[in-house]
């Protein structure tokens, strides 16, 4: 299956984004900590410059913690203000008004030699789609400020939001880049939910996970779904769906049901805390 999507609404938010910057002192990149250099539209960082940075793992309660703690000694060699966030808990949060305050305090100094009044903190918050950058928002500021949604695509416009105190936030839409040189990275970014699924062969799709899930972290299917993993991936999903009870008219087995309900397991989290790339793959 080969990956791709980059629909018209997005060569749109990339002109904007060019636009925006000007206007910005930092800017916030959200990744999935899942997948957090699958995660990276390498257009973000020739956008942002020399821009101040902070890079947030989010859906880390997601990932693997071990891996969690990995990937923030990773990117914290390699320079950057990095945290790691479940932007549905408010707790979070703490620790991203810190590493605002470290990324942006060159500025802040600057701006005070200068003679020049405090003013607040304009930060874009810049990533691909669905890694939870709106909800992101709404727990930094307190309040539902940004439209969210459990599916690519719910941000169009962009969408500047004042908060009290030292930040302005200014919200994109998400953002891919135009092709996927390599289609380990589609993959991906499809299985943890950032393609829209109405374009994908979602049956496809299961059979990757539960292929790179036999190999990431044995034993995982198998206890969730009772079914040996010695199994080719058909053979194994074809168990599940019948487990399951996915069945049609005549008994056949209801693929398409089948995986939906794995995909959507994997990407809840009910198959368990699971990241799809470490540092060491990557060093």
């Amino acid at each position: 299956m080969d990956i791709q999507w980059y629909p018209g609404h997005m060569t749109k938010t990339i002109r904007q984004m060019q636009e925006d910057i000007k206007l910005v002192d930092m800017v916030i990149e959200i990744t999935d900590a899942r997948v957090p250099m699958a995660g990276r539209n390498p257009d973000i960082d020739r956008l942002a410059g020399n821009k101040a940075r902070l890079l947030i793992l989010n859906k880390a309660d997601l990932a693997d913690e071990a891996v969690n703690s990995r990937w923030v000694s990773f990117f914290s060699r390699r320079g950057y203000e990095c945290v790691l966030t479940d932007a549905r808990a408010k707790g979070s949060m703490k620790a991203v008004t810190q590493a605002i305050e470290n990324a942006s305090r060159k500025k802040q100094e600057r701006d005070k030699q200068r003679g020049m009044k405090p003013r607040p903190v304009r930060a874009m918050v810049a990533g691909i789609p669905n890694v939870g950058k709106s909800t992101f928002i709404n727990s930094f500021s307190g309040k539902a400020t940004a439209k969210t949604g459990n599916k690519p695509g719910v941000t169009r416009g962009r969408q500047w939001i004042r908060l009290s105190g030292k930040v302005e936030l200014l919200d994109t839409p998400g953002l891919l880049w135009p092709k996927f040189e390599d289609q380990e990275v589609g993959e991906k970014l499809a299985l943890v939910g950032t393609i829209n699924d109405q374009i994908l062969n979602e049956e496809e799709l299961a059979i990757m996970l539960i292929r790179r899930l036999k190999t990431l972290c044995p034993g995982t299917l198998e206890a969730r779904y009772g079914v040996s993993e010695t199994l080719e991936e058909p053979a194994f999903m074809e168990e599940v769906g019948r487990k399951r009870g996915c069945l049609q008219k005549g008994g056949e087995i209801d693929y398409a049901r089948t995986a939906a309900i794995m995909l959507d397991e994997f990407r809840s989290g009910r198959l368990g805390r699971i990241s799809l790339e470490t540092p060491e793959d990557f060093t």
